[in-house]
């Protein structure tokens, strides 16, 4: 039975791409590997996949005696489920240390950079194994994403240089133009209902016992969503009733670089605590705000411990 390699719920490009990255190198290390994901692929993912010539990974939700290796998150809350139930074997991941935990010891690649496949690009040099050129494609698409094309504060010089050796591999001559292709796919609002807006790259998160949930939506410019802002509001309103403490919904503008939040919370104070702005619940501009990797969750972990 092969190894499954799955990223969190809700995926995006990264965990796709990793994935699907991850299966490749480990199966040519002698342990056969599969990629999957836990739900329905983004617009953006499908875009890329496509691209590259890709075929999309199989749904699958339970690790019920099966051997998995996760990329892209360690938190319980984003996992496949009954992990506990199956053997995790490894992690390549670029994010806090989340709760999961094992038996046995594992193997572990969790750096601090911009994205999982900066680390999955160190791993195939670290082995010596060639990166097929359309899997190539789909890490450095997974990096521009993650990065929104070098402009989040989570991007490193690593990322940018795994980028540039990418490219050679992948035959792409203008990763900055795949880039905004890749976004304008990602900025398409008009036809998804305001679930699929919200739950199209979001999170829950464990803050001291409380559930919060923190979703984004990136697109080039913020007045593409004035028309759905009400519509996106009553959502995270309802997800919040389902059991959480608060639901946030970063509206991103990667072209002024900033984010409009959202906000549905049973204490809207812990936003002033995060952030220093006052608001009863209205929405919140926060300038220069792109990543909730590293200007958002932790910021709010802090406020909830408070």
């Amino acid at each position: 039975m092969a190894i499954l390699v799955v990223g969190h719920k809700n995926p995006d490009t990264d965990t796709v791409a990793s994935a699907i990255g991850a299966a490749d190198l480990y199966s040519k290390r002698g342990m056969e590997a599969k990629a999957v994901t836990q739900g329905e692929i983004a617009p953006e993912t499908a875009f890329v996949l496509g691209k590259f010539g890709v075929a999309v990974p199989e749904i699958v939700t339970d690790a019920t005696d099966k051997q998995i290796i996760l990329v892209d998150h360690t938190d319980i809350s984003q996992t496949i489920d009954n992990l506990d139930k199956g053997e995790l074997l490894a992690v390549v991941d670029h994010h806090k240390l989340g709760d999961i935990t094992t038996a046995g010891p594992l193997e572990m690649w969790v750096w601090p950079v911009g994205c999982s496949a900066t680390v999955l690009k160190s791993m195939y040099d670290f082995y010596n194994v060639e990166i097929p050129a359309n899997i190539a494609g789909i890490m450095l698409c997974a990096i521009l994403s993650d990065t929104v094309m070098f402009k989040s504060v989570t991007c490193t010089d690593a990322d940018k240089a795994a980028v540039e050796a990418l490219a050679k591999i992948a035959g792409v001559s203008d990763v900055m133009a795949l880039g905004m292709e890749m976004f304008k796919v990602k900025s398409a609002v008009d036809g998804a209902s305001a679930s699929e807006l919200v739950f199209r790259d979001y999170k829950d998160f464990d803050m001291s016992g409380n559930k919060v949930g923190i979703g984004q939506l990136e697109v080039v410019d913020l007045s593409m969503l004035d028309a759905h802002k009400a519509a996106l509001q009553a959502e995270i309103e309802k997800v919040k009733a389902e059991g959480r403490h608060s639901v946030f919904l970063l509206l991103t503008d990667i072209m002024k670089e900033g984010s409009e939040m959202l906000i549905a919370s049973d204490d809207p104070a812990v936003v002033e605590k995060a952030f220093g702005i006052a608001t009863k619940g209205e929405p919140v501009w926060l300038d220069g705000v792109m990543s909730r990797k590293k200007q958002v969750a932790p910021n709010f972990i802090k406020a909830f411990e408070g």
